[in-house]
């Protein structure tokens, strides 16, 4: 089987990578320092534990395993916990992400499906938003990914290093047979957080922002099952291994959700009602953030295949059987 190192490979997205690409042919490596990610959560490969930022830990796996190619995951991604220490996302996002460069150029490797983010862009000034809307993010986050870009673009003009930038919309849903499913400690992301309130595990759901313009007046979100977002990367991949040029692609289904309306799909889905409560805007957070993915169909063949509700399902079955109360 072919390897492919998977960078943060025990993370969210990553793992559910992982599952496709095994289940394609390929052997995941995992590279991962645990500290956002779980042991368990590997399963379909090696997992080697090691910081992006440690060189010589690096070069020993490269060795070793002789990937074709990398998958890069690896980064710190909360959008307001770069607002109160961003340092900590250039010095992981970007100096890390230099230091895998570096020791993948040394090893010979030349291909790379770079986890990116919509939170490049910023404020929309158009919805939906495709690959030439203006990148100017609002956040350290936003920032730190599209450094990357700039260096990743840099390295395909000089050199000759090709790489997929995967700029994704709102990740959710998990593994519909519940082998792996989103796990964050702490949990900020949107629909786990009203799974654990429909659980009785947090007291209420505060919707972050009333005042917004937009249908109901709160934050705008495009939500993108977890397993299509792994098919993308797999596709990605397969591009760069058939001599495919450098790129950069929306991953979104197009269609945009209010979290309001978000909310009372959860209700529905897991018929339970729970409190919900109000509170002002989130620094760094844009008012709505929509894909049009149409050139992500034209170069990789990539489509999505799971709606809103498929999402709500597979995150409830998953919270409600397998995380800790």
């Amino acid at each position: 089987m072919t390897n492919i190192l998977v960078a943060g490979g025990a993370g969210y997205i990553g793992s559910h990578t992982c599952l496709d690409l095994f289940g394609k042919g390929y052997t995941p490596v995992v590279f991962d320092n645990l500290s956002n990610g779980h042991a368990e959560f590997v399963k379909w490969g090696p997992l080697e534990v090691g910081d992006i930022r440690d060189r010589d830990r690096l070069d020993q796996v490269l060795a070793k395993y002789k990937p074709l190619a990398i998958i890069h995951f690896a980064a710190a991604i909360e959008v307001g916990e770069s607002m109160r220490n961003p340092g900590a996302y250039y010095e992981n996002n970007v100096a890390g992400t230099i230091t895998l460069l570096r020791a993948a150029q040394a090893a010979g490797i030349d291909k790379i499906v770079f986890s990116s983010t919509c939170a490049t862009y910023g404020i929309p000034t158009s919805i939906p938003m495709d690959e030439k809307h203006a990148q100017q993010p609002i956040n350290p986050y936003g920032r730190s990914k599209l450094m990357v870009e700039d260096i990743l673009r840099d390295l395909d003009r000089c050199q000759g290093f090709r790489s997929v930038i995967l700029r994704y919309f709102n990740a959710a849903g998990a593994d519909p047979e519940g082998r792996i499913g989103e796990w964050h400690t702490p949990e900020t992301h949107a629909i786990p957080i009203a799974l654990d309130a429909s659980l009785g595990r947090r007291p209420h759901f505060q919707v972050l922002g009333t005042d917004y313009e937009t249908r109901d007046g709160s934050c705008v979100r495009d939500f993108v099952h977890v397993l299509d977002l792994a098919d993308a990367h797999t596709r990605a991949v397969e591009h760069l291994l058939s001599q495919g040029s450098s790129c950069a692609l929306n991953l979104g289904t197009g269609t945009g959700t209010t979290v309001k309306e978000l909310l009372d799909v959860v209700r529905r889905v897991v018929g339970k009602d729970f409190e919900i409560k109000y509170g002002p805007r989130r620094e760094g957070d844009s008012p709505a953030l929509v894909a049009d993915n149409s050139l992500a169909l034209r170069t990789i063949g990539w489509s999505t295949r799971h709606d809103l509700n498929s999402i709500i399902e597979t995150a409830w079955r998953w919270h409600a059987n397998h995380l800790p109360a």
